[in-house]
């Protein structure tokens, strides 16, 4: 089995080379107990070229769709969305509670807890039942029902706690310390950042220079994990962050030059609810990451909307922030550093569809 549990350098000194050996560890583990997603492509209704199928081309391997409204009907640059929506629990975050809850197993770990908003709650729980652990999970008050049900559902204790994430870790440190289990942090934990960066590795083939790659931010593992995969290989691909206006400390983090915690966090996203980036992610935020841009929760809303209505793709509010983000590119939101190269693509990491039923009839309620 293979493990991310080596010594791992201050991020400050993490390179693409040593970070993209740290990730492919990971991804021994990931890709053995992960299916690869379909590639499919979309088109929109009216405007199929001669022979090709409403469903799409369906090809065997990585999660990237080329969504035609968005790509063509808006012209600029294509659109691509790479469906994390399709891991076994709705949303990335399966592939770094492997990465963890593997190593853990390993070396003889029979409980862990995790603080999490939801789906990284979820993540660990579907992990640690694949290795026969035992799992909890503290999540806040306000976690929407479908996500704690679906929890639940694998297993593991649930701990509800108030809202913000502050109080979720201090609760999960506490149990840990009560009971002797080990604490799988949602973001701030070198196998994790490990886990989430196979997801770049699987975008190897697709990318090419030039093309701009938009990943949602809460703490920053997702982004973490995919900028130094991508730097590794891709001089001029860029990664840009995309967090919604009402969360959004890492944007006042890189404007300060050191960690800012926000006081107040509201946003729809409830996945990118982080009061304060992490202390291993933010450095390898600071170097590796191009531009981050914001986007207001009727961005948001109508890019959830949009994937619905133009290519049928249920995302939750956290995972559509990506494709708000492209738009806000497009517009010229990011400046240079988040400008497409010549020919370039924008690649959109639909990062989850685990979304409240209520919260998304509400949502496409109108059509874009």
């Amino acid at each position: 089995m293979g493990s991310v549990s080596a010594e791992v350098p201050h991020p400050d000194t993490l390179t693409p080379a040593w970070g993209l050996s740290w990730i492919a560890s990971a991804a021994e583990v990931v890709h053995r107990y992960l299916p690869h997603t379909p590639l499919v492509r979309f088109w929109e209704s009216g405007s199929l070229p001669q022979g090709v199928s409403p469903a799409g081309d369906v090809l065997p391997r990585s999660p990237l769709s080329d969504s035609e409204p968005s790509s063509r009907g808006w012209g600029g640059a294509e659109i691509w969305l790479k469906l994390e929506t399709l891991q076994p629990i709705g949303a990335f975050k399966i592939r770094g509670a492997l990465a963890a809850v593997a190593d853990a197993a390993r070396r003889g770990v029979r409980h862990v807890v995790t603080p999490s908003s939801g789906n990284h709650g979820r993540a660990v729980a579907y992990a640690a039942r694949l290795f026969g652990l035992k799992a909890t999970v503290v999540v806040p008050e306000t976690i929407p029902a479908v996500k704690r049900e679906a929890i639940a559902a694998l297993g593991a204790e649930i701990v509800q706690v108030g809202g913000r994430s502050s109080e979720r870790l201090e609760e999960a440190e506490h149990i840990a310390a009560e009971r002797g289990a080990e604490i799988v942090y949602p973001y701030d934990d070198p196998r994790v950042v490990a886990g989430q960066g196979t997801l770049a590795l699987e975008l190897y083939p697709f990318l090419r220079e030039g093309d701009v790659l938009l990943v949602p931010v809460g703490g920053g593992g997702l982004i973490a994990g995919i900028a130094t995969a991508v730097k590794a290989r891709f001089s001029r691909v860029r990664v840009v962050g995309v967090e919604p206006e009402g969360a959004d400390d890492t944007r006042r983090s890189l404007e300060a030059g050191t960690r800012v915690r926000r006081e107040t966090v509201e946003t729809m996203a409830d996945g990118l609810r982080a009061e304060m980036p992490g202390a291993f992610t933010f450095p390898i935020v600071q170097r590796y990451v191009d531009a981050l841009v914001t986007v207001s929760e009727e961005e948001i809303a109508e890019a959830l909307r949009r994937l619905f209505w133009e290519a049928r793709i249920v995302a939750e509010p956290s995972g559509a922030v990506s494709l708000a983000g492209a738009f806000a590119v497009r517009e010229g939101r990011g400046g240079k550093a988040a400008a497409p190269g010549d020919g370039g693509r924008l690649v959109a990491v639909i990062s989850g569809g685990n979304v409240d039923p209520e919260l998304f009839c509400s949502l496409i309620r109108r059509q874009p």
